[in-house]
């Protein structure tokens, strides 16, 4: 079972107690429909594609639930209280390393890492991939010199294939969380599920 499999399993049996392990397999019976389209995350060398198989479980809920007649704003909690529970620290060692890269940002490592991922996330031979590019002028990133710009998102390609693309901005909310958790408020003007031709990624540090 996928790490992550639990904490659906989890957050479905606290608000389905009666139906939960039938929502499960038929989540199942949806991931395994939709993971021909991201089989190739798990080896692709854009490091951005590897959270596809995550979200390619996360989409199977969701056709689930929608399938039932859950509304949006349920499918919605839902889908929050799983990824809540999975980005969440769980212990003080995780919390160290969440922030860690926040406190190195302008270093000379740092800079050396960005400029190594950069290549890594400006191509993608896979179309369903990402493509990134990371910006480290100040300028255009409010002072910080760290900000991330997603040209495609394979997040919005696979729920566009899959007829969910109304729900693919429920992960997009998840980029906040994260982002405090690493110390930074996650400033941003526009995403590509809300109609953007980029998600633009930009930072301020918490203090």
């Amino acid at each position: 079972m996928a790490d992550y499999k639990k904490y659906f399993i989890q957050v479905v049996s606290n608000h389905f107690p009666g139906n939960a392990e039938k929502i499960i397999a038929d989540t199942d019976n949806h991931f395994n429909n939709i993971s021909p389209d991201i089989h190739f995350a798990k080896t692709s060398a854009n490091p951005i594609d590897r959270r596809l198989d995550f979200c390619g479980y996360f989409l199977a809920l969701i056709k689930t639930l929608d399938e039932r007649g859950e509304s949006f704003d349920n499918i919605r909690k839902i889908c929050l209280e799983v990824v809540t529970e999975y980005v969440r620290p769980k212990n003080k060692i995780q919390q160290l390393l969440k922030r860690l890269p926040a406190k190195l940002i302008n270093t000379w490592l740092s800079g050396i890492f960005l400029k190594a991922l950069n290549k890594k996330v400006s191509a993608n031979k896979n179309s369903g991939g990402f493509i990134a590019n990371i910006i480290t002028d100040k300028e255009e990133t409010l002072g910080l010199g760290y900000g991330i710009d997603i040209l495609e998102c394979g997040i919005c390609k696979l729920f566009k294939k899959h007829d969910c693309q109304q729900y693919a901005s429920i992960l997009y909310e998840v980029d906040e969380m994260t982002s405090a958790m690493a110390g930074l408020k996650l400033i941003r003007k526009g995403t590509i599920a809300n109609g953007a031709t980029k998600c633009d990624f930009r930072f301020k540090k918490e203090r």
